[in-house]
């Protein structure tokens, strides 16, 4: 039953953005172009999904478990790192130079374009050399020999 409903809201995600155009890279890079052909549709996308994040989640925390767990897994707060904010500055740069997020790419994948396997490409390489550099740290030396 939990897969079945984590495909079915996975497809939901799905066709929302692509209803929303969020699938297509040029409305994207048109949100980042102030300067130029600016589209705000995103801000619009945004906003709706955190008014809908907000609201849901005012719901859904009034309940003693969650609908098909025993109980709610919620994140321990962490502090703000500088390894989270050049992941994020990682994640904004090749958001505004590709038009993709790994949230927008799923859908478009099916399309058959290159430009979305690029991105994929590139995404599962960066992933692969922050992975490589976390191994890295946790076995340098100075850290084994404390």
């Amino acid at each position: 039953m939990r897969i079945l409903a984590a495909l079915m809201l996975g497809m939901l995600f799905g066709l929302g953005i692509l209803i929303s155009g969020m699938g297509n890279p040029a409305k994207v890079l048109n949100f980042f172009d102030v300067a130029g052909s600016w589209d705000p549709s995103l801000a619009f996308v945004m906003a709706g999904g955190l008014l809908v994040n907000v609201l849901g989640h005012q719901f859904v925390m009034r309940r003693s478990a969650p609908m098909l767990a025993q109980q709610f897994e919620l994140p321990a707060t962490s502090p703000v790192t500088g390894t989270l904010i050049g992941g994020a500055a990682v994640f904004g740069i090749g958001w505004g130079l590709s038009g993709f997020c790994p949230g927008g790419l799923i859908p478009v994948l099916g399309l058959g374009r290159s430009g979305p396997l690029l991105f994929l490409l590139g995404l599962l390489v960066g992933l692969g050399a922050a992975r490589l550099r976390m191994v890295r740290q946790r076995f340098t030396p100075s850290e084994a020999e404390s």
